[in-house]
């Protein structure tokens, strides 16, 4: 695993709480002090029923909404209490985001689309981010198609193009929500191969949301969510693809 630890620690979450309305008669805890470290050889899936807390978590893991109680290390940074500023350049540069639905803005080409989190960040493309960019997509087997626009591909290349911007920052976090709920079956095996690709040449954790038993089990980590808790948290050591 190039320039990374495997078993350096990504995330931890320390008595993770979450309620919404506090405060009011209608108050309700969602997540109840959750305790859970993800490292960086990680390739783990998130299952739970609807309503068992998988979008709060994922929220909360991803610094797109504070805990009630309790503490979450990104890269060893305490966040809870963060001021927005350091949250939004802790996320932009640790953490990359893959959703069901691609979001690419519509009037960029792919290799445009790729680079906005980069842009965000930094202003003008350098010759490297450029490269890294060019790079990318043709590791997502989208090379010759950087100048096309999201209506000019497929849904799983624009997924692909998904892909490559979440990793354009090479984050330490790759979070997937149900990345492949809009993909046929050759698309969705597609795209999971490149969260696998990446997770091992690059050591960056994968924490993929699904409610496909047959995405859950090719990871090497399943943690289940019933009614704000985690349930079960097991590591499939056997699996052959694991690369541990």
């Amino acid at each position: 695993m190039s320039e990374h630890d495997a078993t350096q620690e990504v995330v931890r979450l320390q008595g993770l709480r979450k309620s919404y309305n506090v405060g009011t008669p209608t108050e309700v805890e969602v997540l109840h002090g959750l305790d859970l470290r993800l490292q960086r050889r990680d390739f783990a899936a998130l299952v739970g029923a609807s309503g068992s807390g998988k979008s709060t978590l994922l929220n909360l893991i991803g610094l797109l909404d504070r805990p009630t109680a309790g503490e979450l290390f990104l890269l060893g940074q305490p966040t809870r209490d963060m001021e927005d500023a350091g949250r939004t350049a802790l996320r932009g540069s640790a953490i990359g985001f893959v959703f069901q639905f691609h979001h690419l803005i519509q009037a960029f080409t792919a290799l445009e689309n790729v680079l906005m989190p980069l842009m965000v960040a930094h202003g003008k493309p350098t010759e490297e981010h450029l490269e890294r960019a060019h790079s990318l997509l043709g590791q997502v087997g989208l090379k010759g198609l950087e100048k096309r626009k999201p209506d000019q591909l497929s849904g799983g290349q624009q997924q692909r193009v998904a892909v490559a911007r979440a990793l354009v920052t090479r984050p330490a976090l790759l979070l997937a929500d149900e990345p492949t709920g809009n993909l046929d079956s050759k698309s969705a095996a597609e795209v999971f191969e490149l969260f696998r690709k990446f997770n091992r040449e690059f050591g960056c954790a994968v924490l993929l949301v699904t409610h496909d038993p047959r995405m859950s089990e090719q990871c090497d980590r399943t943690i289940t969510l019933v009614d704000g808790h985690i349930e079960s948290d097991t590591a499939l050591d056997s699996n052959p693809a694991s690369g541990r």
